[in-house]
């Protein structure tokens, strides 16, 4: 959703990274430039004018002009300021009250409410262990109550029995009863929504609330809508007491504008993102990454964290384990790529990377997801044996295998080919070389133990010779000013200080 406007606002901002010193006119430019940049992001006119009205203070000030670097001291400030507008510190739902803690959801139809409570509820099952109590009052849309019933039997959440001619404020007081007498922590109340806001959806939520005594009242809100759903907030926040918002369709090609003018306008805080369709589709906010990501740089908090969500560590283990002694087949690659699809695929994984945004344009041919699912694709069209033994598979097969993934032999040929250069490298860098080899590294990386010796020529000379098409002469640049800069040694990545424990890999040029 960001992506528009961070290349917008990295691409300003880098020019600035560039000089050795800035004017007032400098300042001057940049901000007209990422003011027209934030508009055509949808962002709330008054929330421009602050931003940038912030920023400008900021920038003109002593802080920069003194600055050993004014170009990075006006990122940072930019930084800052964008964590200002989006509220500084991540909330998270407050269950700090009697059970049954009544949480209301309401919005607009089509904002994904009813999915949205099915995600939290799924999210406080699994992660707080709470027993939770779905109820729809969703009496106007047709199989409104069916819908979340089928949604709480997919997840293994309790709904509300279904009682015909019930009104919502009859549902609602069912419901929190049915929450006491049967012991449950959280009860969520999904209301009914109308295509527009009008005043019976604000009395009949109204009424609901009364009722109910809500300790959360969430407001789902579709971030695809832009200034409009800053417009519904208002709205909400005008009549009931909205303490939290929950963005939607975030994973669409939506501009951003939404989030960024939310809290400012609203003064409520963004408490979730809902990420994709899945039930597992939905994250906490946390404005200093989401500022990081707009501002290209990454966000590797929420990266680890989704892998330590999604990757099978017990797995990751094993396939470390026959990776350090030179095995390496089609099952292992398949199950590399999996997890790599888990965590959001190579587009998802590189948007998180610090410093990697002005690279995506020049890789992503190589890494798009479409090529892994495609892979994924041909290693299911094999049998067991077949990858378990991957140099037996002749033209016949490799033939059979393509009409099975709905590939061509050519692309069979090119994942034969890549795990064959895997495989050889995993060898060269393993058992080859005896336990105190390069491989030795990646096994610490897996908690396996060993260090992580500099190569010698003669292991890079194999490794030369081994890798499928050779070791490249260049890497793609990163972008100056990336924190913490880059280990030493590697050619075409700039440079700066080694990292801690890990001396310098100079892989030499292609010969």
């Amino acid at each position: 959703m960001f992506e528009g406007l961070s290349t917008r606002l990295s691409g300003i901002l880098d020019r600035l990274k560039g000089r050795g010193a800035l004017s007032e006119a400098d300042v001057q430019e940049a901000m007209r430039e990422v003011r027209r940049a934030l508009l055509e992001a949808d962002v709330a006119l008054e929330v421009v004018r602050s931003f940038t009205d912030k920023v400008r203070d900021r920038a003109i000030g002593a802080e920069v002009i003194k600055s050993v670097t004014p170009g990075q001291m006006v990122v940072k400030i930019v930084h800052d300021t964008l964590v200002d507008t989006l509220g500084s510190e991540g909330v998270a739902i407050d269950l700090q009250a009697v059970p049954p803690v009544p949480i209301l959801m309401v919005g607009l139809q089509g904002s994904g409410k009813t999915t949205t409570t099915a995600k939290i509820a799924k999210r406080l099952f699994d992660r707080q262990k709470k027993k939770v109590l779905m109820a729809s009052l969703d009496t106007r849309r047709p199989a409104a109550m069916e819908q979340l019933a089928v949604l709480g039997q997919q997840i293994g959440v309790d709904t509300l029995p279904i009682v015909a001619g019930q009104t919502p404020v009859q549902i609602a007081r069912r419901a929190i009863e049915a929450g006491r007498l049967g012991g449950y922590d959280v009860v969520m109340l999904d209301t009914a929504g109308r295509t527009h806001v009008d005043e019976a959806l604000m009395i009949e939520v109204a009424e609901v609330e009364k009722v109910a005594r809500p300790h959360e009242t969430l407001l789902v809100v579709d971030s695809l809508t832009g200034q409009d759903a800053v417009n519904v907030a208002r709205s909400f926040t005008g009549r009931v007491n909205v303490t939290g918002v929950v963005l939607t369709r975030v994973d669409g090609d939506g501009r951003g504008g939404a989030a960024l003018s939310m809290r400012a306008v609203t003064g409520k805080p963004i408490k979730l993102l809902g990420t994709s369709e899945k039930m597992d589709g939905l994250e906490d906010f946390h404005p200093q990454r989401i500022a990081g990501r707009i501002l290209g740089m990454g966000d590797i908090v929420s990266l680890v964290e989704k892998a330590a969500e999604s990757i099978d560590a017990e797995k990751g283990m094993a396939i470390a384990k026959r990776m350090q002694s030179g095995q390496f087949n089609l099952d292992d690659l398949g199950d590399q790529l999996d997890q790599m699809l888990k965590i959001g695929g190579m587009q998802g994984l590189m948007g998180m990377l610090p410093g990697v945004k002005n690279m995506q344009k020049q890789i992503s041919g190589a890494m798009d997801d479409k090529v892994i699912k495609r892979q994924r694709a041909i290693i299911h069209a094999m049998t067991p044996w077949e990858r378990r033994n991957p140099k037996e598979i002749d033209g016949k097969r490799r033939r059979r295998i393509a009409r099975g993934s709905g590939t061509q032999p050519e692309d069979v040929n090119k994942l034969l080919k890549m795990h064959r250069g895997m495989a050889d490298m995993m060898k060269a860098m393993g058992g080859a070389q005896g336990k105190r080899g390069p491989m030795a590294g990646l096994a610490n990386m897996f908690g396996l133990g060993g260090g992580m010796p500099q190569p010698t020529p003669e292991m890079l000379a194999e490794l030369q010779k081994k890798m499928p098409g050779g070791l490249p002469d260049k890497m793609p640049s990163l972008p100056p000013g990336m924190p913490g800069g880059l280990p030493q040694g590697f050619p075409g990545l700039g440079g700066g200080p080694k990292l801690p424990g890990l001396p310098g890999f100079p892989f030499g040029k292609k010969k």
